[in-house]
């Protein structure tokens, strides 16, 4: 715990002051451009990958960087989303997936999850990317099925659907990898900058 409020104690110090503009602009104003969705996983940090500023990224971390598909019950995920769309008016959003994923190695390799059976229950939002993946094909596919398994579940909540066929939002499915830093961009099919 020391190491967090040393880390405060230097963002008060060093970082507020330079920076007591934009935070005073943030205070008075929410307008982040892009939801940005990824797993939970603290090796994958969007700010830092994408370079945003604070306040440019609507953040929401689950866990596999999973996207329940819409349903009449409420949940974290889908109010985040709701609210991202509809309130923020994000212009796009970005689910993404990440190497060396625990949730997707858990499930690519049938792991016992009996211990932890909120992660066992959450994981099962991942059945359909491991259907179409099939049986040893490997992390790395899994993590881009997931991707777009993701993607297609996003597209099933109304806020966003209802984005998509007005043309007021687009979505992205990335995959970080973590040992290179590359991003690659699965829907447009190539690497995010050389």
């Amino acid at each position: 715990m020391q190491e967090l409020a040393d880390g405060v104690a230097r963002f008060q110090r060093d970082v507020f002051p330079a920076r007591a503009e934009l935070f005073a602009r943030l205070a008075a104003h929410h307008a982040p451009h892009t939801l940005f969705i990824g797993c939970s996983d603290a090796r994958v940090v969007p700010e830092l990958i994408t370079g945003t500023e604070p306040g440019e990224l609507f953040v929401v971390r689950t866990a596999g960087n999973l996207v329940p598909a819409h349903t009449s019950g409420a949940d974290g995920v889908a109010a985040s989303v709701e609210y991202a769309v509809t309130v923020l008016g994000v212009r796009d959003i970005v689910v993404c997936g990440h190497s060396a994923c625990g949730a997707m190695t858990a499930l690519e390799r049938g792991q016992d999850l009996g211990g932890a059976p909120a992660v066992a229950a959450w994981l099962r939002h991942a059945d359909a990317s491991v259907a179409r993946t099939g049986a040893g094909a490997g992390v790395p596919a899994l993590v881009r099925h997931n991707v777009r398994a993701q993607l297609a579940n996003l597209a099933t909540h109304p806020p966003v659907a209802r984005a998509l066929a007005r043309g007021a939002v687009a979505l992205h499915g990335w995959v970080y990898d973590i040992p290179t830093g590359r991003v690659e961009d699965l829907t447009a099919g190539a690497a995010l900058a050389a």
